[in-house]
């Protein structure tokens, strides 16, 4: 039983440090906008995906044709 009294003090700063996180969150402004995420992965349009290659011989990106620089 004198074993278990150790985990009392462990489990109160486990829950203080538990609290403490959970108002940084609070002031960071996590909570503020809970939809706008999930919302913003289905309506943003999607941008061009650019890939240029690399030149077989020195490993330098090559512009795509058409493309001036």
């Amino acid at each position: 039983m004198s074993d278990f009294f150790f985990l009392i003090p462990i489990s109160v700063v486990l829950g203080a440090a538990g609290l403490v996180v959970f108002l940084w969150t609070l002031r960071d402004g996590q909570y503020e906008d809970l939809d706008g995420a999930s919302q913003r992965v289905l309506f943003d349009a999607d941008a061009p995906i650019v890939t240029r290659e690399l030149d077989g011989t020195s490993g330098e990106p090559i512009d795509p044709p058409g493309k001036v620089s």
